[in-house]
């Protein structure tokens, strides 16, 4: 009891030097590294914050073991998300090989129209993610295609990004399938489909006005595309893999499992094994090409199959373009991604530990006089928790917990605050260069998330719409008032 007696809360001060001392640092590692500074640099800058903060709970009479306890609990939480990384970097890897994405790439080349590319992007990664619900299945299929393609039409990857990643979300968003939206009802205590369609007051115009947006972007951009350099291109795939509608059988499986609600590690893990099925069965030039000089059929296929999984595919067609295009994935290549992600979850793990996030929420709460603040605090709780914890589910999880009783007692319906929750937790995660959505989308579409965040057009309009309806009231449920006698 003693021991826990001497145990001091943080002032708002020892709450604010890891935070500011992240900011100073993570904005120095863009300064000297810019584009590399996911590769180091911001692992870190969170590890230094993170031994700040770890100081200043020793100050406060906290033990070390403690500390490191709620250090390896918070990497916990993103064991599920490592086996998701690495199970989508194998299917990358054998995706390629097997011709699934560059068959993607080829009848996209051909049906996709540059002027409508953006918006026709968004569209069906929407489409996609709402059928099966899930943004990172979307993204590492679909989206991995799409930036392709647009490679191909010569058009802007970091547009295409923010294409992919604006109807991922809004998919994944109104998805009953979508883990994110059955939590977010479960924390403020409304219905899954009720929700939902509260969501769409929001949701609906955010992806209406991201549409006209990457329209007008299409229009303004298709003067740079060059028709033969599309025909080559084409050709040039053509001449590396053998392109059939079969190599579309591999991607049909994995969105029919995830459809069926097969959990995502399995289903990715499926689809990748299927993938390097493929390839034995419909590349075999290509693998005799890709194996050692010498090797029999057997031990080249054994050794380029193996390889895609844990290393990926380099392919060298003499085309620096088509390299980069057609050459990656691999386990390997989501190692620097894990690393990030365990970085950022530690340092949030220990600000959560120490009580630094409540005296933040507590400050933000007790300024929040009218129903509008309350939802500007909410969403600005949840970007907050998205830039700190560097996890959405925390984002949804710890602001829908600490405002629940205030909701209630305010007279607002429980589908306010599940909607504002969705709206900014899960919405803005892929904007946080750090946070484990955007380190994931980073990784799977090989674009920095410093180039492709002003281009998530939908992820930016939906938490400010949010806002602006709970400033005029428009939309905002209330809860009925008992009738007394």
């Amino acid at each position: 009891m003693s021991e826990l007696n001497q145990v001091k809360s943080p002032s708002m001060l020892d709450a604010s030097i890891p935070v500011i001392s992240l900011i100073g640092l993570l904005a120095l590692a863009v300064t000297f590294f810019g584009d590399n500074s996911s590769y180091g640099p911001n692992q870190i800058a969170l590890l230094f914050s993170m031994g700040i903060a770890i100081v200043i709970g020793l100050k406060n009479g906290h033990q070390w073991h403690d500390m490191e306890k709620a250090i390896v609990k918070g990497i916990s939480l993103s064991l599920g998300a490592v086996l998701i990384l690495f199970a989508v970097g194998s299917l990358i890897g054998t995706w390629l090989l097997s011709g699934t994405v560059p068959t993607m790439i080829y009848y996209g080349l051909k049906i996709l129209n540059p002027s409508w590319f953006y918006a026709a992007a968004c569209i069906m990664c929407g489409v996609v993610s709402m059928s099966i619900g899930s943004s990172w299945t979307t993204a590492a299929t679909i989206g991995v295609a799409l930036i392709g393609i647009a490679q191909g039409l010569g058009l802007d990857p970091a547009i295409t990004a923010g294409a992919v990643i604006s109807g991922a979300y809004f998919g994944d968003k109104i998805s009953p399938l979508s883990e994110t939206t059955n939590l977010a009802p479960a924390i403020a205590g409304s219905e899954l489909f009720a929700h939902i369609r509260y969501m769409l007051w929001t949701t609906a115009p955010s992806i209406l006005t991201a549409l006209v947006l990457f329209i007008i972007l299409g229009f303004n951009g298709t003067s740079e595309v060059n028709n033969v350099a599309i025909d080559n291109l084409s050709a040039q795939l053509a001449e590396q893999f053998d392109i059939s509608v079969f190599n579309l059988i591999p991607l049909i499986i994995l969105l029919s499992l995830a459809i069926k609600k097969v959990p995502a590690f399995p289903a990715v893990a499926i689809g990748a094994l299927v993938g390097a099925i493929w390839a034995f069965m419909f590349q075999q030039e290509l693998i005799i090409r890709l194996s050692a000089e010498g090797s029999d059929q057997l031990t080249a296929n054994i050794l380029v199959i193996w390889t895609a999984f844990f290393d990926g595919v380099v392919i060298e067609t003499g085309n620096a373009e088509l390299n980069d295009l057609l050459s990656g994935g691999g386990m390997s290549g989501m190692l620097n991604t894990v690393w990030l992600i365990m970085c950022a979850l530690s340092f949030g793990a220990v600000l959560e530990y120490l009580g630094m996030l409540k005296k933040f929420v507590n400050a933000i709460l007790s300024a929040a006089k009218s129903t509008g603040s309350l939802i500007a605090s909410t969403v600005a709780t949840c970007i907050g928790t998205n830039v700190i914890t560097a996890d959405q589910y925390i984002a949804i999880v710890m602001p829908g917990r600490m405002y629940k009783e205030e909701y209630q007692a305010r007279g607002l319906d429980p589908l306010v605050l599940s909607r504002t929750l969705e709206d900014a937790g899960t919405i803005t995660s892929p904007l946080i260069p750090w946070n484990t959505c955007a380190v994931y989308m980073s990784g799977v579409l090989l674009v920095n998330p410093l180039d492709y965040i002003f281009y998530c057009f939908f992820n930016w309009i939906n938490p400010i719409l949010a806002v602006i309806y709970g400033f005029i009231g428009f939309n905002i449920k209330t809860l009925a008032k008992k009738v007394t006698a």
